[in-house]
């Protein structure tokens, strides 16, 4: 995932390179381009070998400074274009959480059916809200970003709606490490516990679980989610991946499905539920 994200960086720090090498006045160093910007060298040398980020306020500077202002839009173009699919966590958390769930509720209101693999977590849908709330601050102090966890938790509360609405269909899928992983305290992950217990059976959720003791085809990877056949989201430690081409909407299908084969469900379902609520009070 970080090669694709890599990779797009790459190009544009390309195309920049070839702008300052086409400057109108001549060719440029990149010592007179960073003075001409009044930044540091390093800060163009990073750009152009795509180990830092622009961001459109550098996109602009740098066309400008290399007497090439008309390249600006073609510039902003590369980089929504991969942000759009790419998207770090380093931006998106700037304003907070809140602006994150509430993209994810456009995206989620639009299916009508969304397959999920969480291999470390209960997936979002399934989340009380203490449980989120705790997420929420995980995440936060992990990327040093604003707390919103209070309007972060009632975004994602919002989006459960989806569940009680006819039509919709929620099929997920839960390695038993999730239900056993301590992210919140005890007392939050047994109410957690309780309520996808209560949550199995519903008519818009099938709830699958996969033993840790359970014979895998593939490895237990990175969650992620499939969105009416037609978008995938995962993510990474340094970034959020919306993939909407045909050929990798198929192959997480494809592994999904690969998943479902070791889960149980119904009855035997509650029971790895059961078993790890019990280990939860005997500790």
């Amino acid at each position: 995932m970080s090669t694709d994200y890599q990779q797009a960086r790459e190009a544009l720090g390309a195309r920049l390179r070839e702008l300052r090498f086409s400057a109108p006045g001549g060719r440029l160093t990149g010592t007179q381009l960073a003075q001409r910007l009044g930044w540091p060298h390093s800060k163009v040398y990073k750009l152009e070998g795509g180990r830092q980020t622009a961001t459109a306020a550098d996109l602009r500077a740098w066309a400008d400074a290399v007497g090439q202002s008309d390249t600006f839009e073609e510039l902003n173009a590369r980089l929504r274009g991969f942000e759009s699919h790419i998207r770090s966590w380093r931006r998106q958390l700037a304003a907070g959480h809140r602006p994150v769930q509430d993209s994810w509720n456009v995206a989620v209101d639009q299916a009508r059916v969304i397959h999920a693999w969480e291999e470390a977590v209960i997936p979002g849908m399934l989340q009380t809200a203490d449980y989120a709330r705790h997420i929420f601050l995980r995440y936060a102090d992990l990327q040093g970003t604003l707390r919103d966890t209070d309007a972060a938790v009632l975004s994602r509360m919002e989006r459960q709606k989806w569940l009680y609405q006819g039509g919709r269909r929620f099929h997920a899928l839960v390695w038993e490490a999730a239900l056993r992983t301590l992210v919140c305290p005890p007392s939050v992950l047994v109410g957690q516990l309780d309520r996808i217990a209560g949550q199995i059976g519903m008519d818009t959720v099938e709830l699958g679980v996969v033993p840790l003791g359970a014979s895998l085809r593939v490895p237990a990877a990175n969650g992620f989610w499939v969105l009416d056949e037609r978008l995938v989201i995962t993510e990474d430690w340094h970034a959020e991946l919306w993939l909407d081409d045909a050929e990798t909407v198929a192959l997480y299908l494809r592994i999904w499905r690969t998943l479902r084969e070791s889960a149980v469900y119904g009855a035997d379902a509650q029971n790895v539920i059961n078993r790890a609520r019990r280990a939860l009070n005997k500790g």
